[in-house]
């Protein structure tokens, strides 16, 4: 449910709906907009006597809304969110990048892939200190000592840091070194991880299950959303089929429905969503055509030596070639690029 404030509707009178609101046992999330404020309702299980809100004032409408998912709903909020941190943007025109190893593996190939990522205008670092494998004998990452390294990158280069959160007990250690917390895709429905990533004060970067519907991430972005922290960061990062795919098939599909009926931004992961390097690139350039917000993209300055997905990691100099022609693109499709 969405509670819609008359234009002139003062901030006690907000805070008197929002008092309302609890006293009935539900949750408040008020949300000012340009024009007026609207407050999202949650934690009804049922019918909810929208008279008792109504008849308050400064109220001027109750609109139920159908979607399953609320917060995430443009019915909640039309404007659509812009995610800021440091000097990187997600959302709006600016359509960002997020480049570096799929694992950090030393402080030297860190340094070496840092420094061409930000003289290539990325502003975003990513790189996993934790890595979920499907084997347990595969390489699963340096852990705090990765964090340590992912620091230093942001401290020489002044890159903001994305690193994915496993689970419960490392979220705390990872928030404490990441500027944004990753939800990897076999945790999209990890719900006490999401709830308490939902806590942190950091922004939330939410990958969709190798398997999920679109509405099983809203659902999931939802959850984070739910607990206060309205920071959330959608990706598409493929989903399994039947065909003969090397890897998963990068449904792009996601971002004009995500863009319909959510706020959210989304960005697209075109190495895992390929598993091959040859086709990183050319699936880059249809995220953007599509409308993503941005890219996350696997880089290695040696990348048939990666300890994780070398097969999907490109080199620095293919990235910066990725990034000429997207600046070429950008412009056409009404964006911009760092």
């Amino acid at each position: 449910m969405l509670v819609v404030m008359e234009r002139n509707a003062t901030p006690e009178l907000i805070a008197r709906v929002c008092e309302e609101i609890k006293n009935m046992g539900l949750k408040a999330h008020p949300m000012a907009g340009t024009k007026r404020t609207a407050i999202g309702v949650t934690g009804n299980d049922g019918q909810v006597d929208s008279d008792r809100i109504l008849i308050l004032k400064g109220v001027r409408d109750v609109v139920r809304i159908t979607p399953p998912y609320k917060l995430v709903s443009r019915e909640h909020k039309a404007e659509d969110t812009i995610v800021r941190v440091g000097d990187a943007t997600i959302g709006g025109r600016e359509f960002a990048v997020m480049a570096g190893p799929c694992s950090v593996e030393s402080r030297d190939q860190c340094m070496i892939i840092a420094e061409r990522m930000a003289a290539s205008g990325v502003k975003i670092f990513r790189g996993g200190a934790f890595k979920p494998r499907t084997s347990p004998y595969s390489f699963q990452g340096l852990g705090e000592k990765g964090l340590e390294i992912l620091a230093e990158v942001r401290q020489k280069f002044g890159l903001v840091i994305v690193t994915e959160a496993m689970d419960t007990e490392t979220l705390d250690l990872v928030a404490s070194y990441t500027d944004i917390i990753q939800i990897g895709a076999r945790n999209m429905q990890n719900y006490s991880l999401l709830k308490k990533a939902g806590r942190s004060t950091k922004p939330v970067l939410l990958k969709r299950g190798i398997s999920a519907t679109f509405e099983e991430l809203l659902m999931a972005a939802e959850y984070v959303m739910a607990e206060g922290n309205e920071n959330v960061i959608l990706c598409e990062r493929g989903v399994r089929s039947a065909s003969n795919h090397r890897h998963n098939v990068l449904d792009l599909s996601a971002v004009p429905f995500v863009k319909r009926y959510s706020h959210l931004p989304i960005i697209a992961d075109p190495s895992h969503g390929t598993g091959s390097r040859d086709r990183v690139v050319p699936l880059s350039r249809a995220a953007l055509a599509a409308g993503a917000d941005g890219l996350l993209v696997e880089v290695h300055h040696e990348p048939s030596k990666a300890l994780s997905d070398a097969a999907q990691a490109i080199s620095p100099d293919e990235f910066e070639g990725l990034m000429k022609v997207m600046r070429r693109m950008a412009p056409v499709l009404d964006r911009t690029l760092p």
